[in-house]
């Protein structure tokens, strides 16, 4: 029997990491070749209209087995992990019988997860802590809700006595970099409400989002010999620190803020003399903010060309995505449900608001609700990133409940 772990450790081995400058989607070959193995495993399970899409999107249907006419509801986790940290080669290591105390990493000696900065770690004496070797991401996020929807599902096609509605499964690929649904087919998917599987710790609910959108700051100097540079250079790269040099330095970055404030984050510069690329976060959970954000950039960037008249600064706003919170009425029942089947599964529900974004802001946006459950995810995006076998399991019955929730109150 193919058990949860087993299926994280074999997708945390594929490397899926997105790449925001690819042409193609998906934007890197292995989420194809991870979509693939899932459709194939699907099948193998003997779920219902198993679809492998142009683009890389699985579709699958776990059939009804209530004789109410049960809301069918879909389960979703994206295939890429993120483009902030290496996703080849990644060797996940199992720390079992968790003793406490500090986790060094074995493949980079600099990387130790320590308690001090983890202290949830305290949560899991005893337990299977489940980490990379340090020179990777781990890629829990989101394979870890990869694995628990696969397991959910062939938990439920095993057991065909347990009662339930029609549940869809949808993985989706490029989340990390803004595409995620992209290419979904909500008439496809036909159902009542949705649930991304791509959260931290136990028990969470997330019903809130930041608003998103992406900054792209151009600027073009002036290149020229610089023996002969005096009076006739001006360089981007100078341009580039200045232009974040005037940034707020003591809030309005990820380092500075927590809860519902919001950030303006820039992520990668790229470029010469001649002209440097700043691609930036703006987010904030009043999604009037963002425009205030983009306002400020735009000033900055007049301010420098006004100094450097040679100089050309252009600041494009990409659109990301939405607070999920404000479409979330359209389906009253999506978040009671889930608390309800966390209660049933042993868990204390708690509903929070995520400081990043999910597949669920979109799709909510889009107008299927769409709330974002835990599947035991810590520090994403890093090498330091790690989950727990118990994190799995507890998101495993979670959906089994789940599941049983909907059928119960239909």
């Amino acid at each position: 029997m193919t058990t949860i772990l087993d299926r994280f450790c074999r997708y945390v081995q594929i490397d899926t990491q997105a790449n925001e400058n690819a042409i193609t989607y998906p934007s890197s070959p292995g989420q194809r070749d991870l979509a693939e193995m899932l459709a194939k495993e699907l099948r193998h399970l003997r779920a219902d209209e198993v679809i492998l899409t142009e683009h890389s999107l699985v579709y699958a249907t776990i059939p009804a087995t209530s004789k109410k006419r049960v809301p069918a509801v879909a389960w979703l986790a994206h295939v890429d992990t993120s483009p902030e940290s290496s996703g080849k080669h990644v060797k996940p290591i199992l720390h079992r019988h968790y003793q406490g105390g500090d986790i060094h990493l074995p493949g980079d000696p600099r990387q130790v997860i320590r308690v001090s900065e983890n202290p949830e770690l305290q949560n899991y004496l005893g337990g299977t802590i489940i980490t990379s070797d340090g020179t990777t991401l781990l890629g829990a996020d989101d394979k870890a809700g990869i694995a628990v929807i696969m397991s959910a599902a062939a938990h439920l096609l095993a057991h065909p006595e347990i009662p339930h509605g029609p549940i869809r499964i949808c993985f989706t690929c490029d989340e990390e970099i803004g595409h995620g649904v992209d290419h979904i087919d909500l008439q496809k998917l036909n159902v009542a409400a949705a649930y991304t599987l791509d959260g931290l710790g136990q028990g969470e609910i997330e019903n809130e989002t930041f608003s998103a959108d992406k900054a792209i700051v151009t600027i073009q100097g002036v290149n020229i010999h610089p023996s002969i540079a005096k009076g006739r250079m001006t360089s981007a790269i100078r341009l580039a620190g200045a232009f974040l040099s005037r940034l707020p330095q003591d809030r309005l970055s990820p380092e500075t803020t927590a809860g519902r404030e919001g950030f303006l984050h820039p992520v990668t510069i790229e470029g010469g003399v001649p002209e440097v690329t700043l691609r930036m976060l703006l987010r904030d959970f009043d999604t009037a903010q963002l425009a205030v954000q983009a306002d400020m950039l735009r000033h900055i960037a007049a301010d420098l060309m006004k100094q450097f008249p040679a100089a050309k600064i252009e600041v494009k706003i990409e659109k990301q995505y939405r607070n999920m919170a404000e479409g979330m009425a359209k389906e009253p029942r999506a978040i009671p449900y889930a608390q309800e089947a966390m209660q049933r599964a042993g868990l204390q529900p708690r509903l929070g608001s995520i400081r990043g974004g999910t597949d669920g802001a979109r799709l909510t946006e889009m107008g299927l609700p769409t709330p974002n459950l835990s599947t035991g995810e810590h520090n994403p995006h890093s090498p330091l990133e790690w989950t727990t076998l118990e994190d799995l399991e507890a998101a495993q019955r979670v959906l089994i409940e789940l599941a049983q929730v909907w059928e119960h109150h239909a």
